[in-house]
């Protein structure tokens, strides 16, 4: 169920009493092209989805603080019935207004010379230059024509702001509505990751897995998976963002997936790593049982006043220690972290915001220090080792092995709360079904 019309009408009063004065302009996300005259799967701008519920291209989002009766003003394309024979319905001018609330709506070919006449007057220019160049040289030159008329008596925009300034920081804390979308979301992907674990059996290839994800994830309304999926099968775990999907699974090897899916513009980001045979290893326990310790640790330190650096140093610590342990690092454990040793095995952070976008916008460090988890904050807490064939300064026996543990972490008013929790994780109980149904019938 998508959020309300009055969710989107909140945000926008939010965001422009954030702004105070001056206007606000944000763009759709554009069509791109997937080859000749074929086009991706469009998905709307999560900015520009959060202040408006639109999710057509081609459209623009003005806002007004100082307007009497327009403060909210849509640019959109106007209804064509021809071709909506072939790409579907519009909501058009009149549905900009009726559907989705704006004060006013105009068709998008009208914008440049619109802008003048809702500029005047207005003291600062909220719009990100860069995030769509081929509308910054429109705005630029708007800008330009606007600012030379002020020998006319007419007043321009003399500050040039990113609107992104005010919305990350919107967006980084998250509403009740929010929340209940993200779990939806953790509970569809940790049902698939379940799923699949379920269906993992030597001898398949990497995509038959990645189709029991992508046809669980469909299967609870999913629209879209948040981000490309990781099936990675032995030795191409130890590349962080393997995607290829197209390598047999070989029995006494693990399996890396990190997957999630988009409810309601919200997405999960899980990962498990588990025996494609349903049954660790020495060596792989040994690994295993190292970062679920690490990520264990590093999910206590989550609560208000923390700071998000402090998640990381946690799992550093606990990594670094029983790496010495198993005799891949030697030395004094503070010079092991002082020297980032551990980084040739961990070479990742441990965390990153999560929410519309799978690594979720606002600020890491304010005034120079790393910024202090306060409630409503999402982040995921991800702790991992990677033994890769090319580095060769670690005992043979764990060459190979890949092994990453993520959940998606709510920062409460006392602690915490892990949203994927339904997604398994402890080793007797990831043997116990590894394998153990979901059989496909797959023609080889």
């Amino acid at each position: 169920m998508m959020p309300s019309n009055n969710i989107f009408k909140k945000r926008r009063r939010e965001f422009m009493r954030r702004m105070k004065e001056g206007a606000a302009l944000l763009l759709s996300a554009p069509v791109a092209m997937r080859n000749n005259d074929v086009e991706h799967e469009y998905r709307q701008d999560s900015n520009f989805f959060y202040l408006t519920g639109f999710e057509e291209p081609d459209a623009a989002c003005l806002l007004l603080p100082q307007g009497k009766n327009e403060k909210f003003v849509l640019f959109v394309r106007p209804r064509n019935l021809q071709e909506e024979v072939w790409g579907g319905h519009r909501a058009g001018v009149e549905g900009a207004i009726k559907r989705f609330g704006a004060d006013k709506a105009h068709p998008i070919s009208e914008l440049p010379k619109r802008l003048e006449e809702y500029l005047g007057g207005a003291k600062a220019f909220y719009f990100q230059l860069g995030a769509r160049p081929d509308m910054d040289k429109m705005i630029t030159e708007k800008l330009g024509q606007l600012r030379a008329n002020s020998r006319a008596g007419f007043s321009a925009p003399s500050d040039l702001r990113d609107p992104a300034a005010i919305l990350h920081e919107m967006r980084l804390i998250k509403s009740r509505e929010e929340i209940a979308a993200l779990r939806a979301a953790c509970d569809a992907s940790a049902k698939a990751h379940e799923m699949a674990m379920r269906a993992t059996r030597p001898g398949m290839s990497e995509y038959e897995i990645d189709a029991v994800l992508r046809y669980f994830f469909r299967k609870s309304g999913s629209p879209r998976m948040g981000y490309p999926t990781i099936v990675a099968s032995g030795s191409n775990a130890t590349t962080l963002h393997y995607n290829a999907n197209n390598r047999k699974m070989k029995p006494g090897e693990l399996l890396l997936i990190d997957a999630g899916t988009e409810i309601d513009y919200m997405t999960a980001d899980i990962t498990r790593t588990f025996p494609v045979n349903g049954k660790f290893s020495k060596e792989q326990k040994e690994i295993y049982s190292l970062v679920l310790e690490a990520q264990a640790a590093a999910i206590r330190r989550v609560k208000p006043g923390v700071t998000f650096q402090s998640v990381h140093e946690i799992a550093v610590q606990k990594i670094a220690d029983g790496l010495k342990k198993l005799g891949v690092l030697k030395g004094p454990i503070k010079k092991l972290i002082e020297k980032k040793n551990y980084v040739r095995f961990y070479m990742h952070r441990t965390s990153h915001w999560l929410g519309m976008d799978v690594h979720d916008c606002g600020a890491y460090y304010t005034a120079g220090k790393s910024r202090k988890l306060e409630p409503g904050m999402v982040l995921t807490v991800e702790p991992g080792l990677y033994f890769r064939e090319e580095e060769k300064s670690y005992p043979a026996k764990f060459c190979g092995i890949g092994i990453r543990i993520e959940d998606d972490v709510l920062v409460t008013k006392k602690g915490y709360e892990i949203l994927s929790h339904k997604a398994p994780k402890a080793m007797d109980e990831l043997e116990a079904i590894v394998g153990k149904g979901v059989r496909l019938n797959i023609p080889q």
